[in-house]
């Protein structure tokens, strides 16, 4: 920059292009983590409620920037203008910014050139006559055309006053040739953005031209090199064939003349030939020779010219260098007579200004030692100021993680608190009420109070507050009963102390970032390591993708085989035809899942959404329709895909994961999983089995609903969406493993209750005590292994079957109740429970 004030406009300008760098890559991290399917991916409900706490600090940070930046504006040319500028051609520089040009030129126009080797035209040979086949008549009219057209040419470019191109470079389309003017223009504007090609040629017109004369020289002698190549390598072929055919003509005389024809002449004719042949080599290999010297001797030619007209520039430099001596010295000539008629005067004043400029040096040495020395403490500064700010890192990071680890505890303290408040609190038998009770009662007020938006701080101390939902839209504390309140946020407490516990260790998130950036240009296949990502959990930014991989990975069968637009196809004939699963839908959209906020009113997003994916599904499948579990599934799927995703999802878990018949009226492939699960219970539970054979439970009238709608409603929201990862990778038998696992984790508990209605009531809500994701994922995969998909398939193959016999015998049982019923007169009055429900 040529002034302070260019300087500041150039590192203002510097500072706002990394500026919008850093935001475009943090914008790129946030849409797209190295993922191997689109940016563009879409999302779901819950996507749409993640806060935006990255722009809202770019907002700020823009707003401070704004505030604390300098007005200026160039005075001249800074940056990339500045750079853009030509730099003035030196006497001495002529030599090398021709030969820069011409590069440039030589450059620009192989774009446009086709290769050498295309040039050449192939030549084919028969293998019945080798005969050389020639060019077609159409082929030599057109070389003949070519050709008269360059001598046209190379006449026309020696008094090169015209605009048009003077070089024909082989078999160049005439659409691809370009003026010389468009082109110097062109190749100018790369350098300089102000001069134009008429005020540079103006300048060097003659060396350019010689230039460019050199040039199509070098490609006339290139072209008739390769011409020559081609007429020796025709008369080498002819050559060839004269030798066959002689050989040929020798070999048919000698088979009928060797009778007659003793063996010694014979011989003598056979050396004769070998003599010529051998002759006629030396003589090809001497053309050979000589037309290589020739093409020596005219290359020496061209650098002989080259060299010319390089002596030529010199000699022109070294005239002008010349010229400036002889002005230089007549200006010295001048100055020294004009010294010396002032004579003494001049002198003083001549001693006098050495005298200022020996004090302006010396003062100009003294800044510059100050400068240095101020350098030198800046840098020691710089130094000082990075230790300390590592150090200030350091220590921030170990008071985070203090505090991470006191939050957890104090976390635990409440959650301790809130149940100490719970068993304290009986129901009151007298009208007085000790102090004691009130000190309860006030404690039970600030415990359940909940944060919320509208509410303010208040100025006394209270419980750590929870919020009202959590990041799956999930309500975490009821609205209605006050001692399941102090549950729910004891519940709520413990899972935030999980969650920093969590977090002081070292985190998946790494991983996936690691595995999703490796995979960035490629398609993302199956894997081990893929698998052991899933199951220890995706990330909630990632979940989104990572679900409608995994579906997409599933349904490519069905999506190939079936038109764009399928999922509208099918959503418009549901809306426009009547469906009998249709008011039924109505029916449970509301009762799908009330305490989440994407479905809780008829007017919330979920809703609409919701109604759409299940009429569509009800018009795919019109043997199922709707069945009650539909829209639990749904409904999860939505909250992180949209709606045709979703629809895929479903049909993903009921046509390619579930057996047929798992969500038709007789349910029956899930009772067929009822019966496989309790073989898998007495194979690798069998204390637990045994103990709910000996009391009589029925544990499967609890784990129906969770293998129908897979845990939804039955587990808290973050361990039912780590299943739901898992689950949408490797299929149905994740069903199976976490079904096992959740008996296995409170096994101990189950087995010291010694009745079967205490056993049965733990069992209802049992699970919505289970908290920690990580163990429960470690005894799924770990401890419950081996688990092979095999023996599933098996086993439920056994049990249908004996489930079908026992439907057939039901089926038989009904029909000889209906036919006595309509035998007897007495049992006329009787109806069964179909009848009763119809």
């Amino acid at each position: 920059a040529a002034t302070r004030q260019d300087m500041t406009y150039w590192l203002q300008e510097l500072q706002q292009k990394r500026w919008e760098y850093c935001n475009n890559l943090d914008a790129a991290k946030r849409d797209s983590r190295t993922s191997p399917t689109p940016s563009d991916f879409s999302k779901g409900l819950v996507a749409k409620d993640s806060p935006g706490s990255i722009l809202s600090q770019n907002a700020s940070a823009e707003r401070a920037r704004n505030i604390l930046a300098v007005e200026t504006s160039p005075t001249d040319l800074v940056g990339e203008q500045a750079a853009s500028q030509p730099a003035p051609v030196q006497p001495s520089a002529i030599n090398f910014s021709l030969k820069q040009w011409g590069t440039e030129i030589k450059n620009s126009m192989s774009s446009l050139r086709k290769g050498n080797n295309e040039n050449r035209k192939s030549i084919f040979y028969t293998t019945e006559e080798w005969e050389l086949l020639d060019p077609t008549p159409k082929d030599l009219e057109d070389s003949m055309a070519l050709e008269e057209k360059r001598k046209h040419l190379a006449e026309g470019s020696k008094g090169l006053t015209s605009s048009a191109f003077p070089f024909d470079f082989g078999r160049i389309p005439h659409k691809t040739r370009r003026p010389l003017k468009d082109m110097i223009g062109s190749n100018k504007n790369r350098n300089s953005s102000d001069s134009s090609p008429t005020e540079w040629c103006s300048g060097n017109g003659n060396k350019l031209v010689s230039e460019l004369q050199l040039k199509y020289q070098s490609q006339q002698e290139e072209l008739e090199k390769l011409k020559k190549d081609l007429l020796s390598q025709k008369e080498l072929v002819r050559l060839l064939q004269q030798t066959v055919r002689s050989s040929q003509y020798d070999k048919y005389f000698a088979s009928r003349l060797c009778e007659g024809v003793p063996k010694e002449k014979l011989e003598l004719l056979h050396q004769k030939d070998d003599q010529i042949l051998g002759l006629n080599n030396q003589l090809e290999k001497l053309n050979l020779e000589k037309d290589s010297l020739q093409q020596e001797v005219k290359n020496l030619k061209c650098k002989v010219g080259e060299l010319n007209e390089q002596l030529g520039m010199l000699m022109e430099t070294i005239q002008a260098k010349d010229e400036v001596i002889m002005k230089l010295s007549r200006q010295l000539s001048e100055c020294e007579d004009n010294t010396s008629s002032q004579g003494g005067a001049v002198n003083s004043s001549m001693a006098t200004c050495t005298n200022k400029e020996l004090q302006e040096l010396d003062r100009l040495k003294d800044n510059l030692q100050g400068y240095k020395t101020q350098n030198k403490f800046l840098n020691k500064e710089i130094l000082e100021l990075s230790a300390l700010r590592r150090n200030a890192e350091a220590r921030e990071r170990e008071w985070q993680a203090k505090y991470t680890s006191l939050e957890a505890k104090l976390c635990q303290i409440e959650s301790k608190y809130l149940i100490l408040l719970q068993e304290m609190k009986t129901p009151v038998c007298s009208e007085e009420q000790s102090p004691a009770r009130e000190v309860i009662t006030q404690l039970l007020e600030d415990a359940l109070k909940v944060e919320t938006s509208e509410q303010p701080e208040q100025a006394f101390f209270k419980p750590h507050l929870v919020s009202e939902y959590d990041v799956y839209g999930f309500q975490t504390v009821p609205e209605d009963d006050d001692e399941e309140k102090l549950v729910a946020k004891s519940r709520a407490l413990d899972l935030r102390s999980l969650s920093l516990s969590e977090n002081r260790e070292i985190s998946t998130g790494v991983k996936w970032e690691n595995y999703l950036a490796s995979t960035m240009n490629r398609e993302m296949m199956r894997c081990a390591e893929l698998k052991n990502l899933i199951r220890s959990g995706i990330p909630h930014e990632h979940r989104s993708k990572m679900w409608k991989w995994c579906v997409n990975l599933h349904v490519k069968k069905f999506k190939d085989s079936t038109v764009p637009g399928y999922f509208q196809t099918l959503l418009q004939n549901a809306l426009e035809k009547q469906n009998p699963a249709s008011k039924q839908i109505e029916l449970d959209l509301l009762r799908t899942l009330p305490n989440n906020k994407h479905y809780s009113s008829p007017t919330s997003e979920g809703i609409q959404k919701l109604r759409n994916v299940l009429l569509a599904f009800s018009w795919r499948n019109p043997d199922i329709g709707y069945c009650q579990g539909l829209n639990r599934l749904v409904a999860i799927a939505l909250l992180y895909l949209e709606q045709e995703d979703a629809f895929w999802c479903l049909v993903t878990i009921v046509e390619v994961f579930m057996p047929r018949d798992y969500y038709t009226k007789t349910l029956l492939g899930s009772q067929v999983d009822q019966r496989v699960f309790k073989d898998l219970m007495s194979e690798k539970l069998p204390r637990l089995h045994a103990h709910f054979e000996q009391y009589k439970v029925d544990y499967t009238l609890i784990t129906f609903n969770w293998f129908l709608v897979v845990f939804v409603d039955s587990v808290v929201s973050d361990i039912l969406f780590k299943i739901w990862d898992s689950f949408l990778y490797e299929g149905p038998k994740v069903i199976f493993r976490f079904a096992l696992a959740l008996f296995k984790y409170k096994e101990e508990e189950i087995l010291k209750l010694q009745d079967s209605m205490s056993i049965f009531k733990y069992l209802r809500y049992f699970t919505r005590t289970i908290l920690d994701a990580r163990k429960l994922t470690g005894i799924a995969f770990g401890d419950l292994n081996p688990f092979p998909l095999r023996q599933i398939r098996n086993r439920r193959t056994y049990h249908l079957e004996k489930v079908r016999v026992e439907l057939t015998e039901l089926e038989a049982i009904r029909e000889d109740f209906l036919r006595e019923r309509d035998t007897c007169v007495e049992k006329r009055d009787l109806i069964s429970d179909d009848e009763e429900d119809s």
